[in-house]
Order: C-alpha cells, then structure tokens, then sequence
C-alpha cells in the first residue's frame, strides 16, 4: 500500500473528511512519528508494532565491483517489530472454502 492510496481509502472510509484534511492528517502522523525517531523514541501503534532506532556500529566494507576494502561509518537505522495482534492476523489460517480449492487443485 503506499501512501496516495492509504490517503484515499481513510477518505473513502471518512465521507465527513476531505481528502486534503485526510492527506494532512497522515502526513501529521508521519511527521510526528519521523520527529520521535529521531529523537531517539520509541513508536508503538498497539496491536500493530513498534518502531525504533537501531544503531550500526562502523566497520569495513567491500565494494562488490572492484574488490576494495571501504570503511563504512556508524549509523542508525530505523527497525519495526511486528507486534502480537498484527502476527496474528497475518498468520492466521485459511478459510476452509479457501483450503478445499488449493487441495483439489493438487490432485
């Protein structure tokens, strides 16, 4: 999903909202979150995940085309953490409508 089409289905969903107030929404959201990462926090979205920094430590690399040993410096990156309730719906098992057609396909 990107973001236009995430913009466009909470505005389909929210007929009282326009999409511009939809769209500044999402991008507050965003901002918001993208400011407390780089603050170091953490963001957690109940039943969905947590986002937090990691840091990388420096250390050498290689570059692929040629060979040669490059340093690499420390960074942070961005990390999510899926969490429970979201696992859960991902993994959860199939419909048996759903199932009856993929074995009958194998046979």
């Amino acid at each position: 999903m990107t973001r236009s089409e995430l913009i466009a289905g909470l505005a389909e969903d929210n007929p009282h909202l326009t999409v511009a107030d939809v769209e500044k929404i999402v991008s507050a959201l965003f901002n918001e979150m993208t400011a407390a990462l780089s603050r170091g926090e953490r963001v957690e979205l109940r039943g969905f995940g947590a986002f937090t920094v990691k840091r990388r430590q420096a250390r050498a690399g290689r570059n692929p085309r040629t060979g040669e040993t490059v340093d690499v410096a420390q960074k942070s990156v961005p990390f999510f953490k899926a969490g429970k309730e979201l696992r859960e719906r991902i993994n959860k098992p199939a419909a048996p409508a759903a199932a009856k057609k993929t074995s009958g396909a194998k046979s």
